[in-house]
């Protein structure tokens, strides 16, 4: 791994860390913006080596210093899993700085990690409390705008394209609508609505089509393994929310693949 590769990794693990720093704050309704960072069990404030990203966490045993209560292995999966999605996204676009420098696959690196952020916070948050907080939504869908305004502004994006993409947006928020309105919240939370709008927007069509599959099909695999192990019980409840995160994250890096194996598969029918 090139020292270039290496610097983006820990910035990933940067961010991760502050990732985990929103989903908690967030569930406990206080500011992410200020204040020192603590121990969710004994609440003593953490200095700077307690919060080194990953190292930490192995350094202290996976126990907290002050208190030696065991630390949630959410906080370095999310510190790794974000260093490792923000080095595939950069060398996805084969992103060389030294040598291209700003160049506009630089700019798309910025915009997938700023969806990967979002990404995390919605996969994470909707599988430890079976909700997708607005603001997270919210963040999503302006960081899409603004991305799609700049591609308009280039002329790389016609309005009549951006219209599909926003069409695709209420067309799978309709969707997800429809199940939760004749199931009364019970197929699903409403919060999957207001995320599939997102997708839509984000992805466009057919794109929005194979994440929902996708989704779908993981959604109903880990559900019935989780049957199966006897984990959950048919009725219980499972989000939704992060296999639409996986389904999406697969088709914007792999939906032409995904789509050409699919094609294969009829011609040989």
């Amino acid at each position: 791994m090139s020292l270039e590769l290496i610097l983006v990794f820990i910035l990933g693990l940067v961010i991760g860390s502050f990732l985990n720093c929103v989903l908690y704050r967030s569930n406990q309704k206080e500011s992410f913006l200020k204040g020192r960072s603590y121990c969710p069990n004994c609440q003593h404030t953490l200095e700077w080596y307690d919060l080194i990203p990953l190292l930490s966490f192995l350094f202290l045993g996976g126990r907290c210093r002050y208190c030696h209560k065991k630390i949630s292995w959410q906080y370095p999966v999310v510190e790794a899993i974000t260093g490792l999605v923000f080095v595939f996204i950069y060398n996805y676009f084969k992103i060389n700085l030294l040598e291209q420098g700003f160049s506009y696959n630089f700019y798309q690196v910025i915009f997938y990690w700023l969806i990967t952020l979002i990404f995390v916070l919605i996969f994470v948050y909707d599988l430890k409390y079976y909700l997708i907080l607005d603001k997270f939504i919210i963040a999503g869908i302006v960081c899409v705008l603004v991305w799609q305004g700049l591609n308009y502004s280039l002329g790389l994006l016609s309005f009549k394209e951006w219209l599909t993409y926003f069409y695709s947006g209420l067309g799978a928020a309709l969707f997800f609508f429809c199940f939760w309105f004749f199931s009364r919240g019970q197929a699903m939370g409403f919060g999957d609505v207001k995320l599939a709008f997102f997708l839509g927007l984000l992805l466009g069509f057919p794109n929005i089509l194979l994440a929902i599959f996708i989704g779908s099909v993981l959604g109903a695999i880990i559900g019935l393994i989780l049957v199966g192990t006897k984990k959950k019980k048919i009725k219980s409840a499972v989000p939704f929310g992060p296999f639409l995160v996986v389904g999406s994250f697969a088709t914007i890096f792999y939906g032409s693949e995904i789509f050409n194996w699919y094609l294969s598969l009829s011609l040989i029918k």
